[in-house]
């Protein structure tokens, strides 16, 4: 552990193109857009009752990574603003970034200084820096020996730019240009609406390392978590989910062609989007993180330039389809179309993503459960995620889900009931295959 950044060149037989992960996720959402701290603190009981689901070292005391990702909590930062002494407008009128700097002073500065500088040539107003309060002595001396310096930056929103998404693809390219001119520091989310806790822990220490998330005042209607467990590779602060977009759990096994495919793209690659702002964002790729980290990418590069992030998720990782004889051949010409566009990211694994207002679940989703049409939980292996929400589900009435779909051999399927016949029909093809197979809630 020489420092949090990745090692650049490979060490004896190890090699960086082989890292994998295959991990623990859930998440909790209150699909009434409702924020509290409870969804939080039931969104961290899952991730600590995923404990056979989380790597660690031969101690016991270090994990291979545990975070969070939440919305950004107005009530919570409007608190922290006042104790800056700034002024951050309302709700979603400013963007929150996590930093993991360099725990030396002078490389840290330098970052800070370039950041800034950054920001402001973008066409963006920095407002301040902060220290994310945490507590050290409750992760291993593995991770403390290489934990970063933890920070948060906060940007003003230019009034000529809308809220949501043009703000955040103004903070994406802010990102990008800095992490192409900066070495030795990592930004775990940069954005308006989603903000990531992560870090080298074990499933339990999460809550404990970061303040923040003790605080009552932090709400948020969503929580999702990811517990890692890297596949004979090193862990790292950097390679601890959850990444900017997704969670993930599983290998990518066609990795290497899907990263040179989209390399060879960025030769003639053009946005009617980002225009002349394209080539700050390149390379789309960053092939020094793990496989996940490399998917998480290119769905950020493609809902920045305009797709929606369903549409994104699903053309990149399609279920099963073209020796399926139960799809309807509306749903196998959507996927048809797609392929010949786009090369699949191949793997079986869960992944829950977070974007645009809306949670969702791909392919092999675990245990669904909507509970008093208020509350929708979901996790990877039913007896864990059984047993991490039990006192929630001792507190709310569990209800059938109302659309009657179900999860069956890794796919939402099911007979569906008149409300959920209701949804389905109707809507053009990209509105009937959302519904029909990704489940996803629409969150302000």
């Amino acid at each position: 552990m020489e420092n949090f950044t990745e090692r650049k060149t490979p060490a004896g037989l190890y090699s960086p193109r082989f890292e994998h992960d295959n991990c623990g996720i859930g998440a909790v959402v209150d699909i009434k857009g409702r924020k509290s701290h409870k969804t939080i603190d039931d969104a961290l009981q899952i991730v600590e009752h995923l404990e056979h689901r989380a790597g660690k070292d031969a101690e016991g005391k270090t994990g291979d990574g545990v975070g969070i990702m939440l919305q950004i909590s107005h009530k919570f930062f409007s608190k922290v603003a006042d104790e800056l002494n700034i002024s951050l407008g309302n709700e979603r009128e400013y963007g929150v970034g996590m930093f993991f700097f360099p725990q030396n002073e002078h490389l840290r500065a330098q970052a800070m200084k370039l950041f800034e500088l950054v920001t402001r040539k973008e066409g963006l107003e920095f407002l301040a820096w902060r220290r994310v309060p945490v507590d050290p002595d409750a992760v291993g001396q593995k991770a403390r020996d290489c934990m970063p310096s933890i920070w948060q930056c906060f940007i003003k929103k230019p009034a000529r730019v809308s809220k949501g998404i043009d703000f955040d693809r103004r903070l994406y390219i802010v990102r990008r240009v800095f992490e192409q001119a900066s070495n030795g520091t990592y930004v775990p989310s940069l954005s308006s609406r989603t903000i990531v806790y992560k870090g080298m822990f074990l499933v339990h220490d999460l809550r404990l390392f970061y303040l923040d998330l003790q605080d009552e005042d932090y709400e948020s209607a969503i929580g999702m978590v990811h517990s890692r467990f890297s596949t004979n590779t090193n862990p790292s602060w950097m390679r601890a989910h959850p990444n900017r977009f997704i969670l993930h759990n599983g290998e990518i096994n066609t990795i290497k062609g899907n990263t040179d495919a989209m390399l060879a793209r960025e030769e003639s690659i053009e946005s009617p989007i980002l225009q002349d702002d394209m080539n700050k964002t390149l390379p789309i790729i960053n092939t020094s993180g793990s496989d996940s980290a490399m998917l998480d990418n290119a769905l950020e590069f493609m809902v920045m330039n305009g797709m929606d992030l369903p549409l994104a998720v699903m053309i990149t990782i399609p279920e099963p389809w073209e020796n399926n004889k139960n799809i309807s051949q509306k749903k196998r010409d959507f996927y048809h179309y797609y392929a010949t566009r786009y090369l699949i990211w191949a793997n079986d694994a869960a992944k829950d993503v977070l974007g645009n207002n809306f949670t969702g679940e791909g392919p092999d989703l675990g245990p669904y459960f909507l509970m008093n049409q208020v509350f929708r939980l979901c996790g990877w292996e039913a007896p864990a995620f059984v047993q991490a929400t039990q006192q929630v589900m001792d507190r709310v009435p569990v209800h059938n889900t109302p659309t009657g779909l179900y999860v069956e051999q890794g796919v939402l399927t099911g007979s569906l009931t008149p409300e959920g016949q209701a949804l389905v029909e109707d809507y053009d093809i990209l509105q009937y295959y959302y519904r029909s197979h990704f489940a996803y809630d629409e969150v302000e």
